[in-house]
């Protein structure tokens, strides 16, 4: 079940909410909230094409080293625990888990000017409010934390003690992705992780275990979620996603898709759970990316690139009751697509999730998180929603 609402927030304008509920397993239900700041878009999908929703939404520790298994020797048994000295993150009595998403927050943008830092205590302000109204049981914040390109070197790291100050707060248990605006010349985003996990005891965000994300994606990573904190296995699995981009120290610009390497990653990571913790029907899952996948299709028929690939929502897009679901925001009809038998007659960089595969104008770049979203779809069972952030429909 899926709603939008608009909803005034105090000191903080008007936001439109997308909220969905899930039935999980059993009695188990689970609620996603979704908020992200003036000119963002997201949506959430459904891997199968089966039901999607989409909204646009106005205005310590030290990094832990992936610990991915703990083997008892006596019973040759394997066990998963990733966060070992943090409590379990666990569903509520009454069967529900609620999490609330906020995206492309974009702290530090031009900090010359006196609307950057209004922008960012407005911004405060309203993750206060919405976590006030929204009581979540955990938190996601969904990639471009930082406007990397208007840091500076000296102050850049400490602009994530702003972002994640509401959630410290709250005492809210949380994790993040990074986006492209995470990594520029002044920062990157291990640096982020770090500060974040150096000054928030209830983040759960980790590392990638070594030669996990390929150059600059160093943010892939899962949380489990118990029914409850004595289970022996979780009822839900959130997964997390470095889709990279953005430009390294040495100012060259970084692959903005997700890495093959974490295809293999997932399909190790879900065979692990799987010895651990039975079969993967007894589970659901989550997932989060910042840049929204890209993936060629052979279909004959839909919204289509001048190569003939179609964005992996069209699939969701297509079905969507726009009295109630929206949709996305781009204007379809128009370049680069338009609904058609064949192909359109103009390319150019993804309107839809402008910079998606990913950001480049380039036709060769399509495609390129082809390993990844495989991977995903195959090896991940009971996927209930893919959830990205990234597009700026202001520009569009």
């Amino acid at each position: 079940m899926s709603t939008i609402e608009r909803r005034k927030v105090p000191s903080s304008g008007s936001v439109i909410m997308f909220t969905s509920t899930e039935q999980v397993t059993g009695p188990m239900r689970l609620a996603l909230t979704c908020y992200l700041v003036p000119c963002i878009y997201a949506y959430a999908i459904n891997p199968a094409g089966l039901s999607g929703d989409s909204a646009e939404l106005a205005p310590g520790h030290a990094p832990h080293e992936q610990v991915p298994l703990r083997v008892s020797l006596s019973l040759g048994s394997l066990e998963l625990d990733p966060y070992p000295d943090k409590p379990r993150i666990s569903f509520n009595q009454d069967g529900s888990f609620k999490l609330t998403i906020f995206s492309d927050v974009h702290f530090g943008e031009n900090p010359w000017d006196w609307w950057g830092p209004e922008q960012d205590i407005k911004t405060n302000v309203l993750m206060e409010t919405l976590l006030n109204i929204e009581t979540p049981d955990y938190v996601v914040i969904n990639g471009d934390l930082i406007t990397g390109e208007n840091t500076f070197l000296e102050n850049s790291t400490s602009l994530i003690d702003s972002i994640v100050r509401p959630l410290n707060a709250a005492k809210i248990p949380f994790s993040s992705t990074s986006g492209n605006h995470d990594s520029h010349i002044n920062i990157t985003r291990a640096e982020e992780i770090a500060r974040e996990t150096a000054i928030s005891p209830r983040s759960y965000t980790r590392l990638s275990p070594p030669g996990v994300g390929g150059a600059g994606g160093p943010g892939n990573y899962w949380v489990p979620v118990y029914q409850k904190v004595t289970d022996a296995s979780p009822a839900l699995i959130l997964w997390f996603f470095d889709s990279r981009g953005g430009v390294y120290k040495d100012g060259s610009h970084m692959p903005d898709w997700v890495d093959s390497s974490v295809a293999e990653w997932i399909k190790s990571e879900t065979e692990n759970m799987n010895t651990a913790w039975g079969q993967p029907e007894q589970r659901s899952a989550l997932a989060f990316v910042h840049i929204p996948p890209s993936v060629p299709s052979c279909c004959d028929f839909g919204w289509m690139f001048t190569d003939g690939s179609r964005h992996v929502i069209q699939d969701v897009q297509e079905i969507l009751n726009s009295s109630t679901n929206p949709g996305l925001n781009g204007r379809f009809g128009e370049p680069p697509y338009v609904l058609m038998p064949r192909k359109c007659d103009h390319f150019e960089a993804d309107t839809l999730g402008h910079g998606s595969t990913q950001a480049s104008s380039d036709p060769a770049s399509l495609g390129r998180d082809n390993e990844f979203w495989h991977s995903l779809n195959t090896n991940v069972k009971n996927l209930r929603a893919v959830i990205s952030g990234h597009g700026e429909v202001g520009s569009e």
